[in-house]
């Protein structure tokens, strides 16, 4: 028995498709942040499961999600992803493997930034824990973005990706930016982390030519030259929010 675990807040634009794409597993969890839209409303139409999470971490809501599911398997997805039919008849095929002796399996995501699927540029492949063995005690951590899964154990990877709709255009990525980068600078400022000249000029610079050319983002066209250069500003923000944070702090 499988058990699917979404996290949403405000996702109304995907998350039909997203557990349209679930439909085949045996349960699915919503955990919602208090969405002002309609996700609760359409996820209502296919599981009746929706569990309120408040706004903990994202780490902190995937456990919530974990500790209602009976599944013997775990697969969680963002609201933004989707799951392929091939993924789907090779995640039937392992669950259903009684002798499987493996309690974590890693699946690429494939994502498409604005125009086209992202092939290079440090995004693919990009390899993330997301089918497990509940009986694993698999948990995640308290960061307040880009979690992280703690486990240990016998893990694998599977063939076929997940479909990853991260940002349909410059608006959504920039205010998911502004977020992230919050987030992101509250995290390293719970780690008591500091930031200098150096974090916020020549980390941006690095991030970019990293992408770009170390990564092969040229190889992506305009968009991998687009996505180089909004990630350095991404850097430039986590890192200028760091030291404001740190200065607010000490005045």
């Amino acid at each position: 028995m499988i058990s699917s675990i979404v996290i949403t807040y405000n996702e109304e634009k995907n998350i039909g498709e997203c557990l349209g794409s679930l439909k085949w597993t045996d349960e699915i969890i919503v955990v919602d942040s208090d969405s002002s839209d309609r996700t609760v409303e359409i996820a209502a139409e296919f599981t009746g499961k929706i569990l309120k999470s408040g706004n903990g971490s994202y780490g902190e809501k995937k456990n919530i999600g974990m500790k209602s599911a009976v599944g013997d398997w775990i697969l969680w997805i963002d609201a933004d992803e989707r799951i392929s039919d091939e993924l789907k008849d090779e995640i039937l095929q392992i669950t259903d493997n009684t002798e499987n002796d493996t309690d974590a399996f890693f699946i690429n995501r494939r994502s498409f930034f604005i125009s086209k699927f992202i092939r290079h540029s440090g995004w693919y492949p990009d390899y993330t824990l997301r089918l497990f063995k509940k009986s694993a005690g698999i948990k995640f951590d308290d960061s307040k973005v880009h979690e992280k899964a703690i486990y240990t154990g016998k893990t694998g990877k599977l063939k076929y990706e997940i479909l990853h709709y991260t940002d349909p255009d410059f608006e959504h990525y920039i205010e998911k930016m502004n977020n992230y980068t919050s987030l992101s600078a509250e995290d390293l400022r719970n780690r008591q982390k500091s930031a200098s000249i150096f974090d916020i000029i020549f980390r941006p610079a690095f991030t970019f030519f990293k992408m770009y050319f170390l990564k092969l983002g040229f190889l992506d066209g305009y968009m991998g030259l687009v996505l180089s250069a909004l990630s350095g500003i991404h850097s430039m923000a986590k890192y200028s929010k760091l030291y404001l944070l740190n200065k607010n702090s000490q005045s």
